[in-house]
């Protein structure tokens, strides 16, 4: 399938739509042409872009690592944290433009969906800093250093079509070539527009009638218009020779047409398929051609057997034949009957270089002619039977074949399924925010930063609730879920831990700080008249309940929740209750991403498929801010 222009108009609008106020927490390299994005958003939940040289489209598959992507390194360094702040097209051109913006810096990610695709890392002046490709064509140049430079527009401008300029179109060629060159429509809207219209697509497009001009424009401008801004009727064909999504509902109704919910997710099929079977066949070619080979060295191991056993039995014939002329009452073996009989059996005695050698066929056997009958005889029988000794090395070297050959396709098929990929999993709300469950087995959820303590006192606070906070700088608020009835002591003090220790207070390893917390109704969304608060923070009146925390300890832990693992961070009881495996930390040591990888080593002792389901950024995104040295793991 190729991702076409007009296409391509709603696709930025939606995703960029969608996208809005995201930023990039993280990109993989699929293959050397695909790049996912895992956009973040404080408040929504995230969100994984493709952006391959095929098309763009938002996922909800992870797939597995394919082939390396050259662009990773730079992408990650250049792109990471930064803010999708635009998607833009010009036109109808299959190029799409991803803003970034970093601070004050501003990157654009190119991507061009024609030819073979490409993908471009430019700066704010359009220098190009990476890029898949180099191109070094008549019309322009892209490599790095250079600015970069769109190809030169061609055709109409579709978006804007009138009826003056889809005449000027007109010519002598048929009214089919016409719509689908001049307006650079693929061909699969070009016979549906046909089709509509009821014309023949070989009529010259000059000789088209006024009646069926207005009729073609009419047509066009509604196709157009339907796939570009909706609505869509979307769907999906997946057959040998097809691999297609389509916006919009063709007339042919093809019966093997899946109706899907949206356009973005019937491209997710397909070009997940298309990425997916590239993938087989780039990890079943090596196998493929190590298949071929045992295959062709086990048909000639065969072949072998089958001419070295009619070496055998012919040998072995004319060792018979002797015998024969022997009870016949011959004895030289130069009888000119025995010569002849031998013929029969295309056999002869001949010398080379003074050596007398008995030649069956293509076999040669020394002898002495001057030898009785039975002893050259036996001298054949001899070399019959070391010719059958033969054929056992042979099934030997076959049985060895053979079983490296059932191992390579085994080894074929597991590359193969090697290559998948995982529904990401819709996750909770608030898995977005610090959290945990209490050893009371009640939900924790705390803020990360300004923006997501907002979040959860304004979207999530609820009446039977506790609100914890610290009086120490960076302090989250967290939240203690639907305890009304009967305070659980043990909840309370877990959660006023992990409020301190998610603050300020595990960087300057501040130990002896309290924490406490109150109702929901003595927390104020508003300042006071006349007066202003900053983002994330909130008036507290009345009484607080002080809880004193007298040590900084977090564990890191993974559980299983029905069918899938997650992983969570909070005070260290709970989490080795609930937990698979854990590690607590405390404050000083090492980096974050070092600690993060020291755990994820431990953890993926206990299950292999820990590396598959959590990253290295996941375990970084669970650990308090700061550095952290690991005490104690289970």
């Amino acid at each position: 399938m190729t991702l076409a222009g007009i296409e391509l108009v709603y696709l930025v609008k939606d995703i960029g739509e969608k996208t809005s106020g995201y930023y990039a927490s993280n990109i993989w390299g699929i293959n050397r042409n695909s790049l996912l994005f895992k956009l973040h958003h404080p408040t929504k939940p995230d969100i994984m872009l493709m952006v391959s040289s095929i098309g763009m489209w938002i996922t909800d598959k992870k797939i597995e690592t394919i082939e390396p992507n050259k662009m990773l390194r730079r992408l990650r360094s250049d792109l990471l944290r930064a803010k999708l702040t635009k998607i833009e097209q010009i036109g109808t051109e299959r190029i799409a433009y991803f803003t970034f913006t970093n601070f004050e810096k501003e990157l654009t990610l190119i991507v061009e969906f024609f030819g073979d695709g490409n993908i471009i890392l430019c700066n704010e002046e359009r220098k190009i800093l990476a890029l898949l490709h180099s191109i070094d064509v008549r019309h322009r140049q892209l490599r790095v250093g250079l600015e970069y430079t769109p190809p030169p527009e061609d055709g109409v401008d579709v978006l804007n079509l009138t009826k003056e300029s889809f005449r000027e179109l007109f010519s002598t060629s048929g009214i089919g070539k016409t719509i689908g060159r001049g307006l650079g429509l693929p061909k699969k809207y070009v016979e549906e527009i046909i089709r509509l219209s009821g014309i023949d697509p070989k009529k010259p497009s000059n000789e088209v009638t006024n009646e069926e001009f207005e009729a073609l424009y009419e047509i066009i401008t509604s196709t157009l218009s339907k796939v570009t801004q909706g609505p869509h009727d979307p769907s999906v064909i997946i057959e040998d020779d097809v691999h297609d999504a389509y916006p919009i509902r063709f007339s042919d109704d093809n019966l093997n047409a899946k109706k899907v919910d949206s356009f973005n997710e019937g491209l997710d099929i397909v070009f997940t398929e298309e990425i997916l079977e590239k993938g087989k066949s780039l990890f079943s070619s090596p196998a493929d051609k190590k298949i071929e080979s045992l295959e062709k060295t086990l048909s000639e191991q065969k072949n072998a057997i089958n001419v070295v056993l009619e070496k055998s039995k012919t040998i072995a014939e004319v060792a018979n034949l002797l015998f024969t002329m022997t009870s016949a009452g011959q004895h030289d073996i130069r009888n000119e009957m025995i010569t002849n009989s031998l013929k029969e059996k295309n056999a002869e005695i001949i010398s080379e270089k003074g050596v007398p050698y008995m030649k069956i066929n293509e076999s040669k056997i020394q002898i002495d002619p001057d030898s009785s009958l039975p002893t050259i005889a036996s001298k054949l029988f001899d070399e019959s039977k070391k010719q059958k000794g033969a054929v056992k090395s042979i099934e030997k070297l076959m049985k060895k074949t053979e079983s490296k050959l059932e191992k390579t396709i085994e080894k074929g098929e597991i590359a193969k399924g090697a290559v998948g990929f995982k529904e990401v999993r819709k996750k909770s709300w608030f898995e977005r925010y610090r959290w945990f469950y209490t050893s009371d087995e009640v939900l924790a959820v705390g803020g990360r930063d300004s923006s997501s303590n907002s979040a959860i006192i304004r979207k999530y606070l609820e009446k039977n609730d506790k609100v914890f906070h610290a009086e120490v700088h960076g302090s989250p608020f967290f939240l203690l879920k639907g305890e009304d009835e009967e305070l659980l002591p043990l909840s309370l003090e877990e959660v006023a831990h992990a409020t301190v220790c998610f603050s300020r207070a595990w960087q300057i390893s501040a130990y002896g700080m309290s924490s406490f917390w109150v109702n929901p109704d003595q927390v104020k969304k508003g300042a006071p008249t006349g007066q202003s608060m900053a983002k994330g923070a909130f008036m507290i009146n009345g009484t607080r309940n002080f809880i004193k925390v007298s040590s900084l300890k977090l564990a890191v832990g993974i559980f299983k929740q029905d069918e899938d693992y997650l992983l969570v961070c909070g005070p260290p009881e709970p989490i080795k209750k609930k937990c698979l495996c854990y590690a607590v930390i405390e404050p000083g040591g090492s980096t974050m991403s070092d600690v993060a990888k020291k755990i994820r080593a431990e953890f993926d002792k206990v299950n292999d498929n820990f590396k598959k389901i959590f990253l290295i950024d996941d375990y970084v995104r669970a650990l308090p801010t700061g550095s952290s040295k690991v005490t104690e793991t289970g």
